[in-house]
């Protein structure tokens, strides 16, 4: 049997944005494809949307990435006729009218092709007139530079996976060495925070820290001589570098990447964590903001509960946001749609039920005696819910104690039958949560 005892009496944080995705569903504007995408989004309470790999490759050559927005590097960076906001414009103002924040990655979509011919990913000309043109893209979207905006965007991330591979000549997001791309970052990002202090400043979206997970997991095994101790190099490099310079170099928040199971994100977590602490970094948010614990798993429930309980999880493991890969309906790592129908699939309720919990705000005690039944809960002072997934690949026997004076109670689910509808099983008293359900308990505070 699961027990598990929930007090909504007692507040213990913040319920984090763990529900973030990458892109978004359409930017087919012809049919109205792209609102029926924005309304995907309000329905399951997503709170930011990274803007990068918008539209697939190079960004759909309009999208987003620096170079689609400022065609022409030997250009005046001070001019706004040579700013081409156009479709970056269209596709913000339907995330800012469907409440969706942006988190806007500046930098490139990542050449797959490379072997053929590189366009973009190689080193800017000129380092601090990049971060210039990032300047202006800062002040067209939050100050309304160039006909713009003031819609007070706060995560601005510099680039993308410039760890890619070891050797830059296949390395398909940085075609130039690791300190090439530890001084573009300490020259962009003292710019931009010297420019707008109020904002928060970050990157670089590492490709993720495999072989400490594996060196946790096979102590036995030599994890060093793996080439994804690579990716560990990097990051300890660039600690160092921004570290040795004699300007401030802004980290508000570090990214990196995973597509791990559950049990393994937590080493992850807790190592740039560690990390970021070692070099005195101790204010710098963690943001895992590329995750997928298996796209090979699209629309079952196994995804459904993998999704879920990974940001049970992270709910309690030190990091501040997670940002799912990809929300895009024709996305090949995409998990939330079926891109054969156009419609949600299981893990699409996933992240509703999650809402559930972030919009109420704070979290509350909820302890677990089994590890593999999974829940986290919440209130707002008035109303409540707990969510509850069953990790395991059996059913459970349930009970729950903290729920006596909780009225108005009403029970959801999502399992093989149910997308988060209202069940009138009693699951509150020994009954059982089957392998691979997902329930959600929602209330109201007894006065």
């Amino acid at each position: 049997m699961a027990n598990i005892r929930v007090d909504f009496n007692q507040t213990v944080g913040d319920i984090k944005p763990l529900h973030a995705v990458n892109d978004v569903p359409s930017v087919d504007f012809r049919y109205g494809g792209a609102k029926e995408g924005m309304d995907f989004f309000k329905e399951s309470g997503i709170p930011y949307s990274r803007l990068h790999d918008v539209s697939g490759r190079y960004g759909g050559n309009v999208f987003v990435d620096v170079s689609n927005i400022f065609r022409n590097f030997d250009a005046d960076e001070n001019d706004p006729n040579n700013y081409d906001f156009t479709f970056t414009d269209k596709l913000l103002e339907l995330m800012m009218e469907s409440g969706i924040k942006p988190y806007y990655r500046l930098g490139e979509t990542i050449e797959n092709d490379l072997q053929i011919k590189r366009y973009r990913t190689n080193p800017p000309k000129d380092n601090l007139k990049w971060a210039k043109i990032c300047e202006h893209i800062v002040m067209h979207y939050n100050y309304g530079w160039a006909d713009g905006y003031e819609y007070n965007i706060e995560y601005w991330e510099i680039w993308n996976e410039p760890d890619n591979a070891k050797d830059e000549i296949n390395n398909q997001m940085w075609g130039g060495t690791p300190e090439q791309f530890y001084e573009l970052y300490s020259v962009a990002a003292n710019h931009l925070k010297t420019k707008f202090p109020q904002l928060k400043i970050g990157g670089y979206g590492s490709v993720g820290f495999y072989s400490i997970a594996q060196k946790v997991l096979e102590p036995w095994a030599n994890a060093e001589a793996g080439g994804s101790w690579y990716f560990i190099e990097y990051f300890e490099g660039f600690m160092k570098y921004i570290k040795s310079k004699n300007y401030p170099v802004p980290l508000d928040f570090f990214t990196w990447h995973s597509y791990s199971n559950v049990e393994q994100n937590i080493i992850y977590a807790n190592y740039v964590r560690e990390t970021l602490d070692k070099n005195g970094f101790t204010q710098t948010e963690s943001h895992c903001n590329e995750w997928n614990p298996g796209p090979n798993k699209r629309n079952t429930m196994r995804d459904a509960i993998n999704i879920i309980s990974n940001m049970l999880m992270w709910q309690n493991a030190p990091i501040d946001m997670a940002v799912y890969y990809n929300s895009r309906i024709t996305s090949s790592y995409g998990g939330m749609f079926n891109p054969l129908t156009w419609g949600v699939t299981k893990a699409f309720y996933s992240f509703k039920a999650f809402n559930a919990l972030y919009r109420l705000g704070k979290q509350t005690i909820a302890e677990s005696d089994d590890e593999q039944v999974l829940t986290v809960s919440a209130t707002n002072g008035e109303d409540v819910a707990i969510v509850i997934s069953n990790y395991s690949e059996e059913d459970k026997a349930l009970k729950i104690t903290g729920l006596e004076d909780i009225t108005d109670k009403c029970v959801y689910s999502i399992d093989e039958n149910n997308n988060l509808d209202q069940i009138d099983k009693d699951v509150l008293n020994g009954e059982i949560i089957k392998n691979e359900q997902i329930i959600l308990i929602v209330g109201k505070k007894s006065n």
